[in-house]
């Protein structure tokens, strides 16, 4: 019950946080009161320093200290408008530049590898916020998705097309 008010109270104020769950490890368990000198869990670090308890952290909510003491959770569209302004050439795709995990991918890499053109790589499947986010932030169903300078030039298709026409080159160096 109380790990559930910490996380409630966290969540709650869009704090950026991560948690370790003490029954998994006793060693961590037992290791980590004796590190802190807290006795009894949860206990909240914010840049590996202790913050305290349960009532420590509804005393720091009561006060209003709770928001200037912690690190807030990006927002999902400051998060995926950073990771589109990432590169001048961004490529979120399933795999990377390396391993492309599925056919559509592998055909964009080999597209874009020709151009030679510098492109950065996101891979979808290792974050699955993005994945879903991207689609209706985009407004483009499917992956792989292409972006240049901020903007989303398309999929697979749009991206066969630009080479067809002579055009790809010029989107891709932010000509078009």
């Amino acid at each position: 019950g109380f790990s559930r008010q910490m996380v409630e109270i966290l969540s709650k104020h869009g704090v950026a946080f991560s948690s370790f769950d003490v029954f998994s490890d006793e060693e961590v368990r037992q290791g980590l009161k004796a590190f802190s000198r807290w006795p009894t869990y949860p206990q909240l670090y914010v840049a590996g320093e202790l913050v305290g308890g349960l009532d420590i952290v509804k005393e720091l909510e009561a006060s209003g200290e709770l928001d200037t003491i912690c690190p807030k959770a990006q927002k999902l569209e400051d998060r995926l408008k950073s990771l589109i302004n990432k590169a001048p050439v961004m490529l979120f795709m399933k795999g990377s530049k390396q391993v492309a995990k599925c056919g559509f991918s592998k055909q964009i890499i080999e597209i874009m590898n020709n151009t030679g053109v510098d492109y950065e790589t996101f891979d979808i499947l290792e974050d699955e916020e993005v994945r879903q986010g991207l689609k209706s932030f985009s407004n483009w169903p499917t992956y792989p998705q292409l972006y240049v300078r901020g903007e989303l030039v398309g999929g697979l298709d749009i991206v066969k097309e630009l080479k067809e026409s002579g055009e790809l080159l010029p989107v891709l160096k932010g000509e078009n």
